[in-house]
């Protein structure tokens, strides 16, 4: 089986994993569950992921490198600060029309919800946050034009306050009801967040 085989395969188990617990919970729903719904044997599941929580691990670091990827092209020209809230915008915004994008940002709300009474679902979330402050490192470090730079303090200070913001504004968001788009969306509560962390962003 291929790379991208198996990523499309880790990723339906994901989305079923995801759509299984918002509609029956998290407590009732087993790996079996999981497996059966998408299709693939209970062993190829444990192949894949260890628990049922870390079953929606694809799903959430789908959104991020989305963020990440965002960042990296974003136009070359923009400051860090204005990089970082264009970024936002275009991966936190639904396209019109685009259900699928909606749909995921409603899974992602209704996961954050179940993590704040799951040790094991949060621990999921803040390794997908981890990993994608890592990743928003090296491509910071790429913008500035170090090749080495990943691990320096200023640009892991940088990644690590950009992400914060940005996992600010999605964990704000999915705590409340306002729709995924317009002024209490998760791109627009990132804007503000970047926006107010403005000054440690120009100074890394």
């Amino acid at each position: 089986m291929t790379e991208r085989r198996k990523a499309a395969t880790r990723l339906d188990i994901a989305r079923t994993a995801a759509a299984l617990f918002v509609e029956h919970g998290l407590r009732t729903t087993r790996a079996e569950d999981i497996a059966r719904a998408a299709g693939v044997a209970p062993r190829t599941f444990y192949r894949y992921f260890a628990t049922k929580e870390e079953a929606i691990t694809p799903l959430l670091s789908v959104g991020a490198r989305q963020w990440v990827e965002a960042v990296r092209d974003a136009p070359g020209a923009l400051p860090v600060p204005e990089a970082l809230r264009h970024a936002a915008a275009r991966a936190l915004t639904p396209a019109p029309g685009d259900t699928a994008a909606s749909e995921s940002l409603e899974w992602v709300r209704s996961l954050l919800r179940m993590a704040a009474d799951s040790p094991a679902l949060q621990s999921v979330w803040n390794d997908a946050c981890h990993d994608a402050d890592a990743t928003l490192a090296v491509v910071l470090a790429a913008r500035a034009g170090l090749a080495d730079g990943a691990g320096s303090l200023e640009i892991r200070l940088l990644a690590g306050v950009a992400g914060a913001a940005v996992r600010a504004a999605v964990e704000t968001w999915a705590a409340g009801d306002a729709p995924a788009t317009g002024p209490e969306g998760p791109a627009a509560l990132a804007e503000r967040c970047l926006t107010s962390a403005e000054g440690t962003l120009r100074g890394c």
